[in-house]
Protein backbone atom coordinates (compact mmCIF):
# COMPACT_ATOMS: atom_id res chain seq x y z
CA UNK A 1 0.00 0.00 0.00
CA UNK A 2 1.49 3.57 -1.06
CA UNK A 3 2.05 5.18 2.00
CA UNK A 4 3.11 3.03 4.78
CA UNK A 5 5.74 2.62 6.56
CA UNK A 6 8.18 0.22 5.44
CA UNK A 7 11.13 0.71 8.20
CA UNK A 8 12.42 3.15 9.80
CA UNK A 9 15.83 3.76 11.32
CA UNK A 10 17.17 5.38 14.03
CA UNK A 11 20.64 6.90 14.07
CA UNK A 12 23.90 5.97 16.89
CA UNK A 13 26.55 7.61 17.82
CA UNK A 14 27.43 3.89 18.95
CA UNK A 15 25.83 1.04 17.30
CA UNK A 16 26.22 -1.53 19.82
CA UNK A 17 24.94 0.33 22.57
CA UNK A 18 21.75 1.01 20.64
CA UNK A 19 21.35 -2.13 19.62
CA UNK A 20 21.77 -3.52 22.83
CA UNK A 21 18.82 -0.55 24.05
CA UNK A 22 16.09 -1.39 21.57
CA UNK A 23 16.74 -5.39 21.44
CA UNK A 24 16.38 -4.79 25.72
CA UNK A 25 13.56 -2.47 25.48
CA UNK A 26 11.42 -4.75 22.50
CA UNK A 27 13.56 -7.66 21.90
CA UNK A 28 14.57 -6.89 18.48
CA UNK A 29 17.09 -9.34 16.99
CA UNK A 30 19.10 -6.12 14.84
CA UNK A 31 21.47 -8.51 12.71
CA UNK A 32 24.22 -7.17 10.70
CA UNK A 33 23.42 -6.24 7.17
CA UNK A 34 26.41 -7.11 5.49
CA UNK A 35 26.49 -3.41 4.08
CA UNK A 36 29.67 -2.85 2.91
CA UNK A 37 31.71 0.10 4.57
CA UNK A 38 28.99 0.67 7.17
CA UNK A 39 27.25 -0.74 10.12
CA UNK A 40 23.79 -1.29 9.65
CA UNK A 41 21.54 -3.34 11.51
CA UNK A 42 18.04 -4.46 10.34
CA UNK A 43 15.13 -6.26 12.86
CA UNK A 44 11.68 -7.19 11.22
CA UNK A 45 9.37 -5.33 13.93
CA UNK A 46 6.16 -6.43 11.95
CA UNK A 47 5.02 -8.46 8.80
CA UNK A 48 6.73 -6.16 6.10
CA UNK A 49 8.11 -3.50 8.22
CA UNK A 50 11.62 -3.37 9.91
CA UNK A 51 13.51 -1.09 11.68
CA UNK A 52 17.21 -0.58 11.46
CA UNK A 53 20.32 0.87 13.60
CA UNK A 54 22.85 2.52 11.82
CA UNK A 55 26.14 4.62 12.58
CA UNK A 56 26.00 8.04 12.10
CA UNK A 57 27.08 11.14 13.06
CA UNK A 58 23.98 12.95 13.87
CA UNK A 59 22.62 10.68 16.28
CA UNK A 60 19.68 11.72 18.48
CA UNK A 61 18.26 13.38 15.39
CA UNK A 62 15.15 11.17 15.44
CA UNK A 63 14.13 8.74 13.35
CA UNK A 64 13.73 8.56 9.70
CA UNK A 65 10.70 6.72 8.60
CA UNK A 66 10.72 4.97 5.14
CA UNK A 67 7.33 5.22 3.27
CA UNK A 68 6.55 2.60 0.52
CA UNK A 69 5.61 3.46 -3.26
CA UNK A 70 4.49 2.06 -6.20
CA UNK A 71 6.05 4.33 -8.25
CA UNK A 72 9.34 6.13 -6.88
CA UNK A 73 9.98 8.45 -9.75
CA UNK A 74 5.91 9.78 -9.44
CA UNK A 75 6.25 9.83 -5.72
CA UNK A 76 9.31 11.84 -6.34
CA UNK A 77 8.13 14.33 -8.52
CA UNK A 78 5.00 14.83 -6.39
CA UNK A 79 7.06 15.97 -3.14
CA UNK A 80 8.97 18.67 -5.57
CA UNK A 81 5.22 19.68 -6.90
CA UNK A 82 4.18 20.10 -3.61
CA UNK A 83 6.87 22.35 -1.88
CA UNK A 84 9.12 19.66 -0.46
CA UNK A 85 12.61 18.21 -1.35
CA UNK A 86 13.42 14.95 -3.21
CA UNK A 87 16.67 13.54 -4.25
CA UNK A 88 16.88 11.52 -7.11
CA UNK A 89 16.72 7.78 -6.44
CA UNK A 90 19.80 5.42 -5.46
CA UNK A 91 19.78 2.17 -5.55
CA UNK A 92 20.04 -0.83 -3.20
CA UNK A 93 21.26 -3.44 -5.32
CA UNK A 94 18.71 -6.22 -5.22
CA UNK A 95 16.30 -5.15 -3.13
CA UNK A 96 14.58 -1.79 -4.20
CA UNK A 97 15.41 2.07 -4.33
CA UNK A 98 15.81 4.87 -1.92
CA UNK A 99 15.03 8.62 -2.11
CA UNK A 100 16.24 11.33 0.42
CA UNK A 101 12.86 13.69 1.27
CA UNK A 102 11.66 16.44 3.16
CA UNK A 103 8.10 17.73 3.20
CA UNK A 104 7.14 21.25 3.75
CA UNK A 105 8.17 21.78 7.51
CA UNK A 106 11.50 20.62 6.84
CA UNK A 107 10.67 16.62 8.81
CA UNK A 108 12.92 14.29 7.23
CA UNK A 109 11.56 10.82 5.10
CA UNK A 110 12.60 8.80 2.56
CA UNK A 111 10.53 6.89 -0.28
CA UNK A 112 11.18 3.30 -0.77
CA UNK A 113 9.91 1.23 -4.29
CA UNK A 114 10.89 -2.59 -3.94
CA UNK A 115 12.84 -3.74 -6.49
CA UNK A 116 14.72 -6.82 -6.66
CA UNK A 117 16.10 -5.61 -9.62
CA UNK A 118 17.69 -2.79 -8.47
CA UNK A 119 21.74 -2.47 -9.15
CA UNK A 120 23.97 0.51 -9.13
CA UNK A 121 24.68 2.74 -12.20
CA UNK A 122 27.54 1.64 -14.29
Amino acid sequence: MAGSIVHFELPAADTDRAAGFWSGVFGWDLADTGTPGMDYRMAEVAPGQAVAVFESEQPGTGPVVYLGTDDIERSIDQVRLLGGEAESKAPVPGHGWFAPCRDTEGNRFRLWQADESATMPA
